[in-house]
């Protein structure tokens, strides 16, 4: 049986398995009602001077079939007194001792970041989040992502967090923001035990066709708030895979943050250097018992890959990420169609030859819809494959024989990289094309 308990930057928890900082986490009733399904740490909702929220407050982007694919808030942090979350907090540390609380906080002042890193130890807290994420009401004030974006600033608060904090501090980064390793190293040489990403995108999720006010509706009004979901998934690993290569950053423990919604999406943050993930939208979607779902796969992953702690697959898929010009240009895959399996939908040869490279013909004789791959024409670009609603009917067939390598950096330092607007060495000269007349073959 693998063990699943962690050390995160200091703070131990029985699983990877973390509420983000968010409604799920505002009370000690719905942070012990998740422990006991399964959960392994909470990040608290985010401590301060207690706000005024709106009503209402949340929207979703469903796709197709989909309800929350994405989903948008324009919460705030919490709008209970301090005491009362502290005394909540203790209960929680109670009855569950090793269980991971975290609490997130967000204030100004020196002061009132001294006074409240005070408080939440004493009232039994593992750890710190600094939020330096939220995109919507309070960084109108100064706090949030405006932290994020502002490198600078955000080291000075980190500094003045670790002067006087004596439990581990998590910094969270805003994914609003150009370059991601900058507030990252910030962080870090501002002291940070770890870091979390990401927070919500800035977003506005769609407009109301009868009163023009962006969702969620607020008497008519509407504003930006933070986007976040399964959409935001691949955002997040992007942002998570800078930071965990890069070598100032990479000995920093990473909480990873975005769309984790099964168990396979907790392997691939963890794949990428996360050492716990935070789940919010998934638990407002399907409740707290989604975590058995992700518990049950993530220990078949283990057993069959023969790993015994997350430890030993942490940042594997590291190395294997590069840059662009490092890929090998001599590498050739072309697709192939199970005919067996094919139902004759022909989205294949639509989305080819309207938005990719022609490589796809139909039977011209009637006698089957089972379309053609045009294997001299195929680039091996995957669209077909991804559009097939049968799983693997299309499937992309190695045809180089694996002893040519060679990239475009290679190239350049060869002198064989195109150069002038109609360059010989160009990757696409001699490539089938249909004439342009071609395209009115089929007007009536």
């Amino acid at each position: 049986m693998p063990d699943l308990s962690i050390d995160f930057a200091g703070i131990k928890a029985p699983n990877p398995f973390w509420l983000a900082s968010a409604p799920p986490t505002n009370s000690g009733y719905q942070v012990m009602k998740a422990f006991d399904a399964g959960w392994g740490g909470a990040v608290w909702k985010t401590l301060g001077v207690p706000v005024i929220n709106v009503s209402s407050r949340y929207g979703a982007t469903n796709y197709r079939d989909t309800r929350m694919a994405g989903f948008n808030n324009i919460e705030l942090i919490t709008d209970r007194p301090l005491i009362d979350n502290l005394n909540e907090i203790s209960e929680v540390k109670k009855y569950f001792p090793n269980h991971a609380v975290i609490a997130s906080l967000m204030v100004e002042t020196k002061e009132e970041w001294h006074q409240i890193i005070k408080d939440v130890e004493n009232a039994g807290a593992d750890g710190i989040e600094l939020n330096f994420g939220c995109p919507h009401g309070m960084c109108e004030r100064g706090m949030g992502s405006a932290v994020g974006q502002e490198p600078e600033v955000l080291k000075t608060i980190v500094e003045w967090v670790m002067e006087i904090a004596q439990i581990p501090v998590i910094t969270k980064l805003t994914p609003n923001i150009s370059h991601i390793v900058d507030p990252g190293l910030a962080a870090v040489q501002g002291g940070t035990d770890a870091l979390s990403l990401i927070n919500t995108i800035k977003s506005i999720i769609g407009i109301d066709l009868d009163t023009y006010a962006p969702y969620p509706v607020v008497d008519g009004k509407g504003t930006n708030g933070g986007y976040c979901g399964p959409a935001v998934k691949p955002i997040a690993m992007e942002m998570i895979k800078e930071l965990a290569k890069h070598p100032d950053i990479q000995n920093t423990p990473i909480s990873g943050i975005g769309g984790v919604e099964t168990w396979r999406d907790v392997v691939e943050f963890i794949l990428l250097g996360a050492g716990s993930v935070q789940v919010c939208t998934a638990a407002m979607h399907y409740g707290f018992g989604i975590v058995r779902e992700m518990e049950a796969g993530l220990i078949q992953f283990m057993n069959d890959k023969g790993y015994e702690t997350i430890y030993d697959f942490k940042g594997k898929a590291l190395p294997n990420v590069t840059e662009w010009k490092h890929l090998n240009l001599k590498h050739k895959v072309v697709a192939s169609i199970d005919e067996t399996k094919c139902i004759g939908c022909d989205l294949c040869y639509i989305a080819c030859d309207d938005g990719a490279h022609q490589a796809i013909k139909l039977p011209q004789d009637g006698s089957s819809r089972i379309p053609q791959i045009i294997d001299e024409n195929c680039v091996g670009c995957n669209l077909c494959s991804l559009v097939c609603p049968v799983e693997e009917c299309i499937t992309m067939e190695q045809r180089d024989d694996g002893t040519k390598h060679i990239t475009w950096d290679q190239k350049g330092k060869l002198g064989q990289q195109p150069t002038t607007f109609n360059d010989d060495k160009a990757g696409g000269k001699g490539h089938f094309v249909p004439t342009v007349q071609d395209a009115l073959k089929h007007r009536k």
